[in-house]
């Protein structure tokens, strides 16, 4: 039993090497397959892009107002 990393045989070091490959890819996967839920479909059409220009009033009413 080898209780510090020192003093480990190349046996410790290769099992700690494979562990810590193993969870990576682990991680790796799990990020993965979290984000093909999102939605892609968000381009500059469907998000109303306003550009800098003139003053714009935004309200959460369905018809316009013109001042």
């Amino acid at each position: 039993m080898n209780h510090s990393i020192h003093s480990a045989d190349r046996a410790t070091h290769l099992k700690i090497v494979v562990v810590a490959l193993v969870a990576g890819i682990m991680v790796a996967g799990f990020g993965i397959a979290a984000r093909t839920n999102a939605d892609y479909n968000q381009t500059a059409q469907s998000t109303h892009v306003i550009k800098a220009g003139k003053p714009v009033a935004v309200t959460s009413a369905a018809g316009s107002e013109i001042r």
